[in-house]
């Protein structure tokens, strides 16, 4: 099988049913910020070297796949011609929130905000919530033109929340102290540890 087909060169891609659609698409923008959270995900356990949380990164890549199948097929699509691709079931919502209580609970409370940094691992621990988060807005934006499976929107909402814990674990680890920012206390406008929600 060929690396390149040649059909992408006039700015269109397949999504998946065979569908059409411009390479700018919000469904395409939206797959393609889970494709990159995915490789980054993939980075970060390379710096790890199989240490955990590796293992739960790359679970964590497993469910990407299957979010971006999921995104990638227009609504019908996947019902109209059979295709019966997986899902990220409702459930792992909840195991995400498991993972979140497990982690934190190691942790020192977290009384003000923090620079993203640290060991190189954790840095890109919180490259990588971003980029969850950047990835939950662009489906978002899909959301408010086309359906989308909202366990897609509430995956990458805990996604980015545990992506936080594990890069303030992973210093913790390592013996090395979140870098305060801000007064003790100070909360600002955001309602979580990084954009809220």
């Amino acid at each position: 099988m060929r690396i390149y087909t040649r059909t992408g060169d006039g700015g269109e891609t397949g999504l998946l049913g065979g569908v059409r659609v411009p390479k700018a698409h919000p469904r395409v923008e939206a797959y393609g910020a889970v494709d990159e959270l995915n490789a980054l995900l993939g980075l970060v356990a390379a710096h790890l070297g199989g240490a955990e949380p590796a293992p739960l990164l790359q679970e964590l890549q497993r469910d990407c796949f299957l979010l971006g199948a999921d995104l990638a097929t227009p609504p019908g699509d996947a019902r109209r011609r059979g295709v019966g691709l997986p899902q990220v079931p409702a459930q792992r919502v909840a195991e995400l929130e498991a993972h979140i209580d497990r982690y934190d609970a190691q942790l020192p409370p977290l009384r003000q905000f923090i620079l993203p940094g640290g060991t190189v691992p954790a840095a890109l621990l919180h490259v990588a919530r971003t980029v969850a988060r950047r990835a939950e807005r662009r489906v978002a934006a899909l959301a408010a033109q086309e359906p989308v499976n909202p366990v897609v929107l509430q995956y990458l909402n805990r996604l980015s929340d545990l992506l936080f814990v594990l890069a303030r674990w992973v210093n913790h680890r390592a013996g090395v102290a979140d870098a305060p920012w801000g007064r003790e206390g100070w909360r600002g406008p955001a309602a979580g540890p990084d954009e809220g929600g």
